[in-house]
């Protein structure tokens, strides 16, 4: 995986491209014309493929040839560049690193969307589409899958809340031996202890009040398949001691019953916790450790494998739009400023956030000003300050243009014919108070702006309101800026 092919006769072109890629992180492999058909039948897993076109027959053969590979056309044009779904796009020289960057973004997605990996391949079921990713944390993870997999060691996976440790599990389970039979998950910090041995082992008629009938164990459940344990940090000690037993003898009762029972189950826990930490304060027994720990896999937080994000984004958005939900896209200024964020909640942060902005902006792309606050990071990643909701800063634009959209500006009240703010006599005729009160105010709020030189933050403060609040009065209004002729004249 993110392996990128050069199809290239010219090695000075090939020599060029390659100190590109290789100064943006990149690995690149090279074969010729007459090479790349037996490197295509050794293997088609390109993350892109830079074709070349100084033979544009040969180079749209090949592009037409591997419809799941990612190609971007060097050089030349392609009289037939219009028609191929896998033609990411093509690059002239002088090439620069915006144009390549680019579309090695687009070959990501593209490699992404179309990579089978829910099929099954020479015997062995591809991994969730979950895992996606290409950093080397992630990498790692697929690996010891792959190698745990096939044999029959209890399995525990550590790692945050939110970095997918059932995912793993299910990749466990369905590419084992054991995929044809039952995948149960049981979450042991959401039982009470107290009813935790009845979800776990059974429970017989009248073994307890309530049980008014006899009831299958996840274990009984789990039967010839797999028992994914989550949260096992959490489990009482008492439990701990009959899981114990369970795991040591493969044999159990159900609650209130005395007839043993065996079981074919394969262990896969998961915790959060630091389960040694707990050794040490008494909270977890080591014995039960030691078991459960045969064969340990760190599930990596998504802070560690940033580079990922762009990935798990358009992984994300596949799904909304396979659940028929409405979809969104992102700019590389987005996804540059989610790479920046912490997560603390990993990819299950992520794919919120995803969905809410599903919600707000449905089909759109999503650009920095659409993101939350919390989400928003400079070009240098630093978290930009807090301003107003992203309403009252579209509020504020649409008011600042129009100040300065029109050619004539709408008339200004003259101060000569307001009445004097410090002369509060009802005059014997009367007034209108309404039109008294909004003349005062226009005049104010103009004459903050003039000395403010029109920068309506420094204006509002000086009248004491929200800058919003004075956007919105400037809109009522209709107070705009004169243009700078106008102005003069």
């Amino acid at each position: 995986m993110n392996q990128i092919l050069i199809i290239s006769d010219n090695e000075t072109r090939v020599d060029h491209l390659t100190i590109i890629l290789t100064f943006l992180g990149k690995k690149p492999q090279h074969c010729t014309y007459a090479d790349c058909d037996a490197v295509f039948d050794e293997s088609k897993n390109w993350f892109s493929v830079l074709i070349d076109g100084d033979i544009p027959e040969i180079a749209e053969e090949v592009i037409q040839a591997y419809p799941e590979s990612p190609f971007i056309n060097i050089g030349f044009q392609l009289s037939k560049e219009s028609t191929f779904k896998n033609l990411m796009g093509s690059l002239y020289e002088p090439i620069t690193y915006d144009n390549l960057n680019d579309l090695l973004q687009k070959s990501s997605d593209y490699y992404t969307a179309n990579r089978p990996l829910d099929a099954l391949v020479s015997g062995k079921t591809k991994l969730f589409r979950s895992l996606v990713g290409n950093s080397a944390g992630i990498t790692d993870v697929r690996e010891l899958i792959e190698q745990v997999a096939p044999v029959e060691a209890n399995v525990l996976v550590l790692g945050e809340s939110g970095t997918g440790k059932e995912v793993i599990a299910r990749n466990i389970h369905y590419m084992s031996k054991r995929q044809k039979g039952p995948f149960v998950p049981v979450n042991c910090g959401a039982i009470p202890g107290e009813l935790l041995e009845s979800e776990l082992f059974g429970h017989e008629k009248g073994a307890f009040t309530g049980a008014i009938s006899a009831r299958k164990g996840r274990f009984e459940m789990a039967e010839g398949g797999t028992l994914f344990l989550d949260e096992i940090g959490d489990m009482p000690l008492q439990m701990q001691v009959k899981l114990l037993r369970v795991l040591q003898e493969r044999i159990f009762e159900r609650v209130g019953g005395n007839k043993t029972m065996t079981c074919d189950v394969r262990i896969v826990a998961a915790t959060h916790r630091n389960l040694e930490q707990m050794i040490t304060e008494g909270k977890f027994r080591e014995d039960l450790f030691y078991r459960l720990n045969v064969f340990p896999i760190e599930a990596p937080a998504l802070r560690e494998r940033a580079q990922d994000i762009p990935l798990l984004l358009q992984e994300l958005a596949s799904r909304l739009e396979g659940s028929r939900q409405e979809s969104v896209r992102f700019t590389q200024k987005a996804m540059r400023s989610l790479i920046c964020h912490a997560w603390p909640g990993n990819v299950r942060e992520l794919s919120n956030l995803v969905e809410r902005l599903s919600i707000l902006h449905p089909k759109q792309v999503i650009d920095l000003e659409h993101l939350p606050h919390k989400y928003q990071y400079d070009e240098h990643g630093q978290a930009q300050v807090q301003q107003a909701s992203s309403d009252e800063d579209t509020a504020e634009k649409d008011a600042i243009t129009a100040m300065f959209k029109y050619a004539e500006a709408a008339p200004q009240p003259s101060e000569a014919n307001l009445p004097d703010a410090a002369d509060t006599t009802l005059p014997n005729d009367g007034v209108n108070l309404k039109e008294y009160l909004s003349d005062l105010e226009i005049s104010l709020i103009t004459q903050a702006l003039d000395k403010q030189d029109w920068v309506v933050a420094r204006a509002a403060d000086q009248l004491g309101m929200r800058r919003t609040t004075l956007v919105e009065k400037m809109r009522k209004y209709e107070i705009i800026r004169q243009k700078e002729t106008d102005e003069s004249s």
